[in-house]
């Protein structure tokens, strides 16, 4: 660090914690074991304290040494975990939201079941101009959409049960499933295979692949998909290549929630929420 930088430092600056940080990043993924030496060269650190902070942080349990070689220990996620719990599920899955959309040029969106409706908690649009705006807070019917599937097929039986007895499945397209019997086996195949697509059953033109985010004990805590207008391709064209990517992204989004997450996300669900309209076209 130079004069300048030290100058421009708060006097409540901790110095040490700032070697002890730069202890920790010493060490990569092409650098998974160092020696004293290697620390104190890739710190700027003098080999004295170097040692120092590495003897320190063996004994909290967050470096490993065997007398030569020092690698960092699994307990240094803590550190990455603190930072995770403080986020919500939207900031979790957003990045790798991005990357999706980035990847198959079709928006992507997050929702969790609100009684019979899903409701949007996190998008992200492609650039194209959409004809249905669609934000945070926006609710749709579950039976018809591909995330609400998701998350009806995750339901416990007898809830289901009574969600099937009293849901009004109105025909919102030509080809939506409005028989209960048929609904409770698309489930069925959904809750057994993963995954969920609906064809033109919201909005005609409009398809949707969605999959399942689960999270630290095992349990549905909200759906992501990627919807996709009927112009692009066939149905199967769809599970071909929006599935896998979609699936890959789910898993990435479980993985930061199982990290960071350990509650339920939690979802302002009052107003000002936005029910789209169901004949303005499909959203994008």
């Amino acid at each position: 660090m130079s004069v300048s930088e030290e100058a421009t430092r708060s006097p409540e600056f901790v110095q040490s914690l700032e070697r002890g940080l730069a202890v920790i990043r010493a060490f990569d993924g092409e650098h998974p074991q160092l020696t004293l030496s290697d620390v104190a060269r890739r710190t700027g650190l003098t080999r004295a304290a170097a040692r120092r902070f590495l003897l320190t942080l063996v004994e909290l349990g967050y470096v490993h040494t065997d007398g030569r070689l020092f690698s960092l220990r699994a307990r240094i996620l803590e550190l990455g975990y603190a930072y995770l719990s403080s986020l919500s599920l939207p900031e979790l899955a957003q990045r790798h939201m991005e990357a999706l959309v980035a990847r198959v040029h079709e928006s992507c969106s997050v929702s969790v079941l609100d009684g019979d409706e899903v409701v949007y908690v996190a998008r992200v649009p492609t650039k194209r101009i959409m004809t249905v705006g669609i934000s945070v807070g926006t609710r749709f019917p579950a039976y018809a959409t591909s995330m609400g599937r998701v998350l009806l097929a995750a339901q416990p039986a007898d809830w289901l049960d009574d969600y099937l007895a009293t849901a009004q499945l109105r025909p919102l397209t030509r080809r939506t499933v409005t028989d209960p019997a048929k609904l409770r086996a698309v489930l069925t195949k959904i809750a057994a295979q993963g995954y969920a697509i609906v064809d033109q059953e919201l909005e005609e033109g409009l398809r949707s692949v969605a999959a399942p985010i689960h999270g630290e004990n095992g349990s549905v805590i909200a759906a992501v998909n990627v919807s996709a207008h009927a112009t692009r391709g066939s149905f199967e064209m769809i599970r071909r290549e929006l599935l896998p990517p979609l699936l890959a992204a789910a898993k990435r989004i479980e993985e930061d929630v199982r990290g960071g997450l350990s509650r339920p996300p939690t979802v302002d669900l009052d107003p000002p929420a936005v029910r789209a309209p169901l004949s303005a076209g499909p959203p994008r």
